[in-house]
């Protein structure tokens, strides 16, 4: 499996600051060879786009994405004489430019980026809806779910990402269904001399990880947000503070420094990796960006299902990357041409999954990726999921979550009184 590293600090998919979420959810992407891509099968009768007067469509990207785009871009160029050009940006600040820009007529045509920046997007009024039509039965239904805000698509997907349990086969040979026996076997290796840790996950030392642990509380009935008439995540009803939060709360405690010492408060994503690459625990809560640097090791492990804590699903977030139409394209017309009939093509998509190797959002590129198992076992998590909540109302959630979830882990204070201070502070700071 062919993963390059996300452009995150450290191995931690989420970076969590105060009062906010700094989402660098792109991927970093090699360069790609391989075949030019394929005219896509919708490519006939196009209207004539030089006439509505564009002749270059700019879209921001970042330099290691940009390689993927070139074949296609070509194609489009070669079919309509129309230059897709590929604006190198900075990824650390490329969506808060973006929202700057579009409103001055300045921005790009379109943007790569993932889901999750769709409501800031749509606030502030920068992206237009996309119209799939009969290729969104095409895409993974996950991946379009992650890219619909107020019941409109407003993105094509590309990739799906999300995480799962890595496990040492020689220190374990078999799966784990629930997170107890996870712990069980976890503390077994440690005391047969096989491991120094029963398990791993990383821990911003600030902030925790509620991203890697969503999937144990989510088990445990507690969600973020509910749901609206139309699917989509509503603010109005903050659901983390209920008892089951509270449930998962006392957990985390009994699982933390002053318990069983399972999640480590000083273990940070970067020794988790360590750790484990260093064949010293057999269980790495994590994503793909970690899988390369484990299969150079030579270790001999298997991506596993990600183990309950409760009687309900251990969903993980997922994150969906994709196209984004500015809502002040300059050249409309031919932009929607490019990303509805062409970034939507298994050529697009194939070459996108080649340079980054996360399952594809397009389902027949999917199946062809799914031969590795590694690829396969992550779409199979994944389409278990829930998409990371899009509504800016999600980046005033992440730092009472992350720092009171860090302060359970350490064995400071009570679970149940912090868990409702945290639900109270998250609720005055969304207006709630």
């Amino acid at each position: 499996m062919k993963v390059q590293n996300t452009l995150t600090t450290g191995t931690s998919r989420r970076v969590f600051t105060a009062g906010a979420i700094s989402v660098v959810a792109a991927l970093a992407l090699s360069a790609c060879g391989g075949a030019a891509a394929t005219a896509p099968a919708t490519a006939t009768a196009k209207p004539d786009l030089k006439a509505s007067g564009a002749s270059t469509i700019t879209m921001w990207v970042d330099a290691e994405r940009s390689p993927a785009l070139k074949d296609i871009t070509a194609k489009f160029q070669a079919d309509t004489g129309i230059e897709v050009k590929l604006v190198v940006k900075d990824f650390a600040a490329v969506r808060d430019d973006f929202i700057t820009q579009v409103p001055t007529g300045k921005g790009p045509d379109l943007i790569v980026g993932p889901h999750d920046w769709v409501g800031k997007f749509v606030q502030n009024g920068v992206i237009a809806p996309v119209e799939l039509g009969d290729k969104k039965s095409g895409f993974q239904d996950s991946a379009v779910k992650a890219m619909t805000f107020n019941g409109s698509v407003y993105g094509v997907p590309y990739a799906i990402e999300n995480i799962a349990l890595l496990r040492n086969t020689d220190m374990v040979p078999a799966a784990a269904k629930t997170f107890d026996e996870v712990i069980s076997s976890g503390k077994k290796a440690v005391a047969d001399g096989k491991a120094k840790f029963p398990f791993l996950v990383g821990m911003d030392p600030k902030q925790g990880d509620p991203y890697h642990l969503y999937p144990l509380q989510a088990s445990m009935g507690s969600q973020v947000f509910g749901l609206a008439a139309d699917g989509g995540y509503d603010p109005k009803q903050l659901l983390i503070g209920d008892a089951a939060g509270v449930e998962f709360a006392k957990k985390l405690a009994a699982w933390g420094d002053a318990g069983e010492k399972i999640i480590n408060s000083n273990i940070t994503g970067d020794i988790a990796k360590e750790k484990f690459l260093a064949g010293e625990s057999p269980y790495f809560l994590t994503g793909p960006w970690n899988v390369p640097d484990v299969q150079k090791t030579g270790i001999k492990f298997a991506v596993d299902a990600l183990p309950t804590a409760g009687d309900k699903p251990a969903q993980p977030f997922i994150g969906v990357n994709g196209f984004f139409i500015s809502a002040k394209s300059a050249n409309a017309l031919a932009t929607n041409e490019f990303v509805t009939n062409y970034l939507t093509s298994e050529a697009a998509q194939d070459s996108m999954y080649k340079a980054g190797g996360r399952p594809p959002a397009l389902k027949s590129s999917f199946e062809k990726a799914a031969s590795d198992p590694v690829v396969a076992a992550f779409g199979k998590i994944g389409a278990t999921g829930v998409p990371m909540p899009a509504i800016p109302e999600m980046s005033a959630v992440w730092a009472d979550w992350g720092a009171t979830e860090l302060a359970l882990i350490k064995g400071q204070g009570d679970p149940a009184a912090d868990w409702a201070k945290m639900a109270a502070s998250i609720k005055t700071k969304i207006g709630g």
